[in-house]
């Protein structure tokens, strides 16, 4: 490979996305209930914020809580909920100590009231922070995300507040759950399962996807070393030659 070449490796990826996969896997394999599993995923999930931002990730999204995940028992439901509930009121104030922003995206229509006022108070409370921004996947489903850009585009169209011409992938972007967030640079998936299960489905277009087999309560920021290793050695072309690459580096 010619220095030129080189000179796109070893970057820092601008947006982390995490599908945060196995805490009812580690459960069972510690002789624990899920719950329990889940208890220690929040603990991976504050080392990892708080490595990534010592990194220097401008954004790191978690997949909290699928659309999907609304169909799993009604007990490890609410014992989800709760959890989100006590999270919150526990983390917050470091978030904000830290500088950093909190921002949560998803339908929160079947989401408890208390926690739905505790996500919009801790958005409130961490609003201009710029160390790094954190967003929480909950109730959340890309194909759900791109259905309501079109809805919400559509509805200014037939109000006549928008011409149906002047649609385009900016106007789009615009309308989705992470608008003025950059794409996703890099993706992580733990847990050994190989696919992107519905998330971020507009905002991963170019991603690097990395997968691993360790169990998210397992998942460490030496796991996240390597998965900020595997990126840096990516050459990312989005859809140009090597060649191409090499000219607009001279």
């Amino acid at each position: 490979m010619s220095d030129n070449c080189a000179s796109h490796l070893n970057v820092l990826p601008r947006h982390v996305a995490i599908i945060m996969d196995g805490n009812g896997r580690w459960a069972s394999r510690h002789g624990r209930a899920r719950h329990s599993g889940h208890r220690a995923g929040v603990r991976s999930a504050r080392a990892i914020v708080e490595a990534s931002a010592k990194a220097g990730v401008e954004v790191l999204t978690l997949f909290a809580f699928s659309s999907e995940n609304w169909h799993r028992p009604a007990d490890e439901v609410n014992s989800l909920m709760r959890l989100f509930i006590e999270v919150l009121q526990r983390e917050v104030e470091a978030l904000d100590e830290n500088d950093i922003e909190l921002r949560f995206v998803g339908d929160r229509a079947q989401l408890p009231t208390i926690l739905r006022r505790r996500m919009a108070d801790a958005e409130a409370r961490t609003a201009g922070n710029t160390r790094m921004k954190l967003v929480l996947a909950i109730g959340y489903g890309g194909r759900w995300d791109m259905l309501q850009a079109v809805q919400r585009i559509a509805t200014k169209v037939r109000d006549g507040e928008l011409d149906a011409g002047a649609i385009d992938q900016k106007l789009l972007d615009r309308h989705t759950s992470m608008a003025g967030l950059p794409d996703v640079d890099l993706l992580v998936r733990t847990g050994g399962e190989y696919r992107i299960s519905n998330f971020l489905l507009w905002d991963l277009a170019y991603a690097e996807i990395f997968f691993t087999e360790t169990l998210w309560p397992d998942f460490d920021s030496a796991e996240l070393d390597a998965a900020l290793d595997f990126f840096g050695q990516r050459l990312r072309r989005f859809g140009r030659t090597s060649d191409q690459l090499e000219v607009a580096a001279d």
